[in-house]
């Protein structure tokens, strides 16, 4: 089995690659080993490696430079997705690509399932939504999974920016009012896996778009107090800095954040036996985020 992974540096790419390299023939390819959103040189990568799988983990996930980096968004969210996609498509490769809960409003009032309409707000969420639906259009033996808030110990995350902070503040204030599931990097690339033998073993999928995000939800300032708990335990904080729950409207940013970034992930769970991120589970290995 040969699998190609693009945006191999990013925080699942890694831990794709990571989980992958000793198992499989894996071809892990950063930005400088393959620009996506350079079509010739996607069908150049593809037909000399001829992957089985090609699972795309590169993005543009700066939301708020999306706003005005506009072109770059959908040359990376879009474009890229749809030259890999139509190599795929062209090998006989299966294509995961994985995609965002930003595709959403965020103002329903549960978890979203994948059939719901989508409603980006912003120009990354749009951009990822192009993504989903150019990947759908040219290569018909596709899984999207959507995933939330992730973190892991590998790049830039909400877990490394919080202990950042702690070290320097004694007081802190984070948003309350939007709630989600944090999702680790590693169940991420883990779920990847799993996917790709389940169809290896022979089994038939469903073809198309899944959900899958860490449990149980949370708002952001239930995830950072838990953050600074398990920190502490650990002693990778000597003390927990005071924090304060503030609305959104306190804390303004050039992207429009969803309220309501819950995922329903019982499709994932039905069709391949893929249960959510155990968020608690993974902020145990807290020494690692330094």
């Amino acid at each position: 089995m040969k699998v190609l992974i693009t945006g191999c540096n990013g925080q699942v790419g890694h831990c794709l690659t990571e989980r992958l390299n000793h198992q499989v023939e894996v071809l892990a390819l950063d930005y400088e080993g393959l620009d996506i959103t350079n079509r010739g040189a996607v069908f150049s990568t593809v037909t000399e490696f001829q992957p089985d799988y090609i699972i795309n983990a590169a993005a543009h996930t700066a939301v708020d430079r999306a706003e005005q980096e506009v072109e770059l968004s959908y040359a990376i969210n879009c474009d890229g997705p749809s030259y890999l996609a139509q190599a795929a498509k062209e090998c006989g490769a299966v294509m995961l690509h994985i995609s965002t809960d930003y595709v959403f409003d965020g103002t329903g009032d549960r978890p979203y399932q994948e059939s719901d309409s989508c409603g980006p707000q912003g120009i990354y969420g749009l951009s990822k939504l192009a993504g989903e639906q150019a990947v759908a259009e040219h290569c018909p033996r596709h899984l999207i999974l959507r995933t939330a808030w992730v973190f892991g110990e590998h790049g830039n995350n909400f877990v490394k920016t919080m202990l950042r902070l702690a070290e320097r503040r004694d007081e802190l204030s984070v948003v309350g009012d939007q709630f989600g599931g944090p999702t680790y990097a590693g169940d991420i690339a883990d779920a990847l896996v799993t996917m790709v033998q389940y169809l290896e073993q022979g089994n038939q999928a469903k073809w198309g778009v899944y959900h899958f995000s860490g449990m149980p939800y949370a708002s952001w300032f239930d995830f950072a107090s838990t953050i600074f708990k398990v920190a502490e335990l650990h002693d990778v904080l000597s003390k927990q800095p005071k924090l304060s729950a503030i609305p959104t409207s306190a804390y303004p940013t050039p992207a429009k954040r969803p309220v309501n970034s819950r995922l329903d992930c019982s499709k994932i769970e039905n069709q391949f036996g893929i249960k959510p991120s155990d968020w608690n589970t993974a902020l145990n290995n807290i020494k690692a985020y330094k």
